[in-house]
């Protein structure tokens, strides 16, 4: 066997290797208080498969019941996905259901959505929603900020990409599934709750979101 082929069998493992050693742990994230059972999920607002999944996480939170977490972590790739996240953050202020109503709304429209004419579909939403929008939405950047931090925090968590969806549970570290085949989520979720229902009481404590 000549270098070069030597060369690619040791990076091909090492590649492998490091899929096996980063693979998402959902271990340090927690219910909302009062939830025995949570879905999280880390998306990206120019992601398309974002965009199928979000009403599909909706459909089996309100079918169970339980709370739904959202973290963005908008890619380096998608040119205007981090701004589409501030924005979010903007309506979330007013009420969470504005926020995950533009998150609705941004997903539908995704692929006619441009960094040319992103503000002028968040300008309709505020209009449609009678939320008037600021000369400025985040003048001291604690919007920013607060996308950033999610972002940080799914890098942390070895995110290879988005959508990332994990069932959660309540305790120390916290149970959880990444679920890769959405078409398990109920399942997951069905079987975290009866794991959840079989354990003593814990008190989950979550950020607002």
């Amino acid at each position: 066997m000549n270098w070069q082929l030597r060369l690619i069998f040791a990076l091909s493992a090492i590649m492998a290797f490091s899929g096996l050693a980063f693979s998402a742990d959902g271990s340090s994230l927690k219910p909302p208080s009062g939830a025995k059972v949570a879905i999280v999920i880390f998306e990206d607002m120019e992601c398309p498969l974002c965009a199928v999944t979000f009403p599909e996480v909706h459909d089996v939170a309100k079918a169970h019941k339980i709370p739904v977490v959202f973290y963005d972590f908008p890619l380096a790739k998608h040119p205007w996905s981090f701004q589409a996240a501030v924005f979010a953050r903007f309506f979330q202020t007013k009420s969470e259901k504005l926020g995950d109503d533009f998150r609705a709304y941004i997903f539908k429209n995704q692929a006619q959505i441009t960094p040319g004419n992103l503000q002028q579909y968040v300008q309709k939403f505020a209009d449609d929603n009678k939320a008037p929008l600021p000369f400025a939405i985040d003048p001291q950047g604690k919007l920013k900020e607060a996308v950033e931090a999610d972002r940080t925090l799914g890098q942390g968590l070895h995110l290879q990409g988005t959508p990332t969806v994990f069932v959660i549970g309540t305790g120390t570290p916290t149970p959880y599934v990444e679920v890769e085949d959405r078409s398990k989520l109920a399942q997951t979720v069905e079987e975290m709750q009866k794991k959840m229902a079989a354990t003593p009481e814990h008190k989950a404590s979550s950020k607002a979101h």
